[in-house]
């Protein structure tokens, strides 16, 4: 018996992401609302409890609405907006964050996927903070460079607008008063003492980012040069088919440059460990629609269905 599937907002960039993923599966019936129907709350309650997951790929006060309607106690959800992500309840969407994350997701009635921003801190972070390498009261600095997409529709207008302002040719920094949408989940699922002290970026390329965790080796634990903590990352995530942690020096294949754009289209994770016997460089490069979301909610999905972990994804 095929899965029935309902994306609630399966017109935005994460929804349309997830749709075109699932295009040749033989598992799953999607069901799907006409476009005149699908802000209509009855329609949506209607399909919702109808399937056996719901994907809500919504603004944060819709993802919420959307979780009220919910009336089967069989729907499982899978929500890829910010509102549930440190809600009590809640699976955080990383199977590969712990030996137990997996079971998690299996089991669990409500999944939240990881924020792009967050995926690339927290894979750097949490490994080091959990095994207490890295101190939890340690001042993260984080950098993360990304492409437009992320910011959706309305971000993706204004980048492909041929009118649009010379400011949008250059990197453009944001979110400048430290009060950006993931800090709250970087720091609970890490498990820092205090927020970390962000700084993202917004390129003129539409997919892609490479997030940045640059350590002073002094306040690490046992791993304190790169081939120390480049190890330590290698066993981390052995097995792992969606996070890769290149060879050290990998980089300097392409110049010492690491690029924001090279993991578009793909769903998995490369780590690089930098730097030297001083500071060390964490670097995650992912896509933002991959990993960072659509590929994020996929990979759960496969997890609560038990089936191959990288079906109908790009691996």
């Amino acid at each position: 018996m095929k899965t029935k599937i309902f994306i609630d907002g399966s017109e935005g960039t994460t929804g349309l992401r997830i749709f075109e993923r699932f295009k040749g599966r033989d598992d799953i019936e999607l069901l799907t609302i006409s476009s005149e129907l699908r802000k209509d709350i009855n329609e949506r309650k209607r399909l919702i409890n109808e399937s056996d997951i719901t994907f809500l790929c919504l603004p944060d006060d819709a993802a919420r609405e959307s979780v009220s309607l919910v009336e089967n106690e069989n729907v499982r959800i899978i929500d890829a907006s910010t509102a549930h992500r440190t809600a009590e309840g809640w699976v955080y969407g990383f199977p590969e964050l712990n030996s137990t994350q997996r079971d998690k997701i299996k089991e669990g009635k409500r999944i939240s996927v990881p924020g792009c921003h967050a995926t690339g801190l927290i894979s750097l972070a949490y490994p080091l903070v959990s095994n207490g390498i890295l101190p939890s009261d340690y001042p993260i600095s984080a950098f993360s460079v990304t492409g437009y997409s992320g910011g959706g529709k309305k971000m993706i207008s204004e980048y492909t607008d041929s009118n649009r302002l010379v400011e949008y040719d250059a990197p453009r920094g944001y979110a400048l008063g430290q009060q950006h949408k993931h800090l709250k989940e970087m720091k609970k699922v890490v498990g820092l003492s205090r927020e970390p002290l962000f700084s993202p970026i917004v390129a003129d390329y539409y997919s892609g980012m490479v997030v940045s965790l640059p350590l002073y080796t002094e306040y690490l634990k046992d791993k304190t040069t790169p081939e120390q903590v480049h190890e330590f990352f290698t066993n981390y995530y052995a097995n792992q088919s969606f996070i890769k942690v290149m060879p050290l020096g990998s980089e300097e294949k392409f110049g010492g440059f690491i690029s924001g754009n090279v993991c578009s289209g793909w769903d998995g994770m490369n780590i690089y460990v930098t730097g030297n016997s001083d500071r060390i460089l964490l670097i995650s490069q992912f896509d933002n629609l991959g990993k960072g979301a659509s590929g994020a909610a996929i990979q759960c999905l496969n997890v609560l269905l038990g089936c191959e972990e990288d079906k109908g994804l790009h691996i």
